[in-house]
């Protein structure tokens, strides 16, 4: 077995991950990640006890429990870089011996599980309400440094994305898959759908501020795309590349997005701050009892 390099897995002086400033043992094996750091302690209040309080740059950590069952919620930032950084060294941390540098023979599986905030694209989905993603289709590049398999069906599904793309778009999307045990256990009664996933805020979701799109027709394609009935829902900036890391690093993930804004109605949440504790609380039920 190959050691791992200090060059390929950098630790800290305090034998902590570089970046998310971790030892092994402070992580749970389930984890919430948020975009925003000021969200973690907004769900770890919720907790019965908090037993670590660690943060490094915007990666801010609380692990603690919720009755028996023992949580991590870590914050990631914003986009598929950050969750470069965040899944490749949560791994680490359950699944290498960081004094030998070697993956232990014995592999890990965590359950992730995103919550943030989205967009609808579609004109019946509310305002106010959660979804989750069944799947998601990355504009971004993440997934295209990775091994990872598909099926012939989602190669198909990935195939008819990019037959609705323009042929100057530039654009080389991938899909990936939320964890069919976790989507069950807890997505069972709520809606589904596909995610965008995007590289950026405004011209990659189709916003026109000042700098002109290259692809104006960008939120149309969205909007219509459908296949064998399958439409896109929503968009964000962190789901395809969890799903694709988790899938590629053994893990199970799921994504729950509050729906703020609808793309289409173009209205805003009132109070966006009082439904997203809402559905904090929901989701911190489902885990409690999961």
């Amino acid at each position: 077995m190959n050691r791992i390099s200090e060059t390929d897995l950098i630790l800290n002086a305090d034998g902590s991950a570089y970046h998310l400033n971790l030892l092994p043992g402070d992580v749970a094996d389930t984890v919430i990640t948020v975009g925003d750091p000021d969200r973690v302690s907004g769900i770890s209040q919720y907790f019965n006890s908090v037993e670590l309080k660690k943060g490094k740059r915007e990666f801010i950590t609380h692990t603690g429990r919720i009755g028996e069952k023992r949580l991590t919620v870590i914050s990631t930032g914003i986009g598929t870089d950050n969750i470069d950084i965040v899944l490749n060294e949560l791994d680490a941390l359950v699944n290498i011996d960081f004094s030998t540098r070697l993956v232990n023979p014995q592999l890990k599986s965590l359950d992730i599980i995103r919550i943030g905030t989205s967009g609808a694209v579609q004109a019946d989905i509310p305002i106010d309400s959660v979804l989750l993603s069944s799947a998601a289709f990355g504009l971004d590049p993440l997934m295209h440094y990775y091994q990872y398999q598909l099926s012939d069906g989602q190669q198909t599904l990935l195939n008819a994305f990019k037959a609705a793309l323009p042929d100057d778009a530039n654009i080389s999307p991938y899909v990936a898959f939320a964890d069919k045990t976790l989507l069950h256990k807890l997505g069972t009664g709520l809606p589904q759908g596909i995610t965008i996933t995007a590289p950026g805020f405004y011209a990659p979701q189709g916003r026109q501020v000042r700098a002109v799109s290259a692809i104006p027709q960008l939120m149309d394609i969205i909007q219509q795309f459908n296949f064998e009935g399958q439409r896109i829902t929503n968009l964000e900036m962190e789901t395809a590349g969890i799903y694709g890391l988790t899938g590629s690093l053994g893990h199970k993930a799921l994504s729950y997005n509050v729906i703020l804004a609808n793309r289409v109605t173009q209205n805003f949440s009132k109070q966006p701050a009082k439904i997203m504790d809402h559905y904090i609380k929901q989701l911190l039920e489902k885990l409690a009892g999961a």
